[in-house]
């Protein structure tokens, strides 16, 4: 599957379903509560996400396509959140408010990316008067849609998909359903119906073998007039069964799996972008695969952009390695991550290069699979080391350090500290040289383990220095020049 063959820019993606906000509570648990049997959370920091509907539509937008999200929320606080959070992702949506109504949330509580606890905030949305406006909203958009997915978590928004299927068949255009009612009349003449097999099996029985739930699966395509079944088989892949008769069964992605949150999103909005480009049902449920491959190595309801899912499929290949933006980079290291391979972060001004740097590299490399160094740009060591410094660029000091066999991947950062990128790469080992004396005064050490990480301080070479090279420098050139 060659992925430069289809475009996927130009895909207009019409999304209407239950939406939600996902809220994720981090900590560290060292205690026992004395009011109770039950661990004490230190919350540390605080994740929102969008969630269901919501998720499906960031999923389209990571892949560089187009979407348009329609949904109904409540009148409150999660309501604005929410939609801030859309507008920041640039996903166009249309939500209408329900007065007196709450937006469904759901709040993870977790500690060293585990999952301690998850608590629910939702009221139906079943016989409300959002609808008719929500038709509306969803007619208009259908002038400029190319797919449709209806993204059903049984709340209540999708009480008339059967309607708005229809709307979209009269228009030609297909439309992919990841269901959750066991009642598939409502879901009559879709083109795609995406279930697992749990939901599968509610409808139509327990299936002994696969021969048993093709045959059930055929026999539901034919009484409800829809085009496939992609029946998604946990650690056995997918299934994929056509209405003129075609099964494929696709293995599944061997991945370290984090998080199973927002799997089934990611296979439904790779699917239908796949599809609505002009991949054949079986090219785009496998590549559907291989996305539901890669989030489930991610924490939380995630998604995947194009250069992953380039990457996955060429997985015997080499990743890429070397002087890397930040955005690729945290692509190769989400890939690196569902592979199992262990990742260390180290940083520095690395301004000259000497013996004591090179030794401390390759001590951090023994500590993973893979190494990453990010650069002070030359603005942020000027701020620490003075006016006279950098004496290399930033380019030749990472293009130096991308060529020790030591080190796997070399970014930038502008900060005074690599706060913020640790965050965003979240490695396995946090590394740094023995001029800390204290893990708590290192940047980024309570994020990483937070996460289930390690922070290691490695010793220096003695005598080894940036500074102490250039001092021995100048006192040469200024014994030459006395001579």
């Amino acid at each position: 599957m060659m992925l430069s063959n289809f475009n996927f820019n130009h895909i207009r993606v019409l999304i209407i379903g239950d939406v939600m906000l996902d809220q994720y509570w981090h900590g560290g648990t060292s205690r026992i509560s004395p009011e109770a049997p039950v661990p004490v959370v230190h919350v540390s920091h605080i994740d929102e996400r969008p969630g269901g509907a919501a998720n499906v539509a960031l999923g389209v937008a990571a892949l560089g396509s187009h979407p348009h999200l329609l949904g109904l929320i409540g009148s409150d606080g999660a309501a604005v959140t929410l939609e801030t959070l859309l507008q920041k992702q640039g996903v166009s949506y249309q939500l209408e408010k329900i007065p007196l109504h709450t937006t469904i949330t759901k709040l993870r509580i977790l500690s060293r990316n585990q999952q301690m606890i998850r608590l629910d905030q939702e009221r139906l949305f079943s016989n409300i008067s959002g609808f008719p406006v929500l038709k509306n909203n969803y007619v208009r958009a259908l002038e400029e849609t190319d797919v449709v997915i209806l993204s059903d978590y049984g709340k209540g928004t999708l009480s008339h998909s059967a309607e708005l299927i229809a709307l979209a068949q009269a228009k030609n255009i297909p439309v992919v359903v990841d269901p959750k009612s066991s009642d598939y009349s409502i879901y009559r003449g879709a083109s795609v119906i995406t279930p697992n097999l749990k939901e599968f099996e509610a409808v139509v029985g327990v299936s002994a073998t696969p021969e048993i739930m093709v045959e059930k699966a055929r026999r539901l395509l034919a009484q409800y007039d829809i085009g496939a079944l992609v029946i998604t088989r946990s650690e056995h892949g997918l299934s994929v069964i056509t209405a003129n008769g075609t099964v494929t069964h696709i293995p599944a992605v061997a991945r370290e799996v984090h998080d199973v949150t927002g799997a089934g999103d990611t296979v439904i909005a790779v699917l239908a972008v796949a599809l609505a480009a002009g991949m054949s049902i079986e090219e785009a449920a496998a590549l559907g695969n291989i996305a539901a491959g890669i989030v489930v190595g991610k924490l939380g309801a995630a998604t995947v952009s194009v250069h992953e899912l380039e990457i996955a499929i060429g997985k015997d290949k080499t990743l890429p390695l070397g002087v890397m933006t930040e955005e690729n980079l945290m692509a190769a290291v989400r890939i690196s991550k569902a592979r199992g391979e262990r990742i260390v972060f180290t940083n520095g001004c690395f301004d000259i290069l000497h013996s004591g740097h090179v030794l401390y590299l390759e001590e951090a490399k023994r500590l993973g699979d893979r190494v990453i160094v990010a650069v002070n740009d030359d603005n942020s060591v000027a701020k620490l080391k003075g006016a006279d410094r950098p004496i290399n660029s930033l380019e030749n000091r990472m293009n130096v350090l991308a060529g020790l066999r030591s080190i796997d991947w070399v970014v930038s950062f502008s900060e005074d500290t690599p706060e913020r990128i640790i965050r965003l790469l979240a490695p396995h080992v946090l590394v740094k040289g023995g001029d800390y004396k204290e893990i708590e005064a290192l940047p980024g050490a309570q994020f990483v383990l937070s996460q289930g990480g390690e922070v290691q301080l490695l010793s220096l070479k003695e005598g080894c220095s940036t500074t102490k090279v250039i001092e021995t420098i100048t006192t040469k050139k200024d014994q030459l020049t006395t001579v």
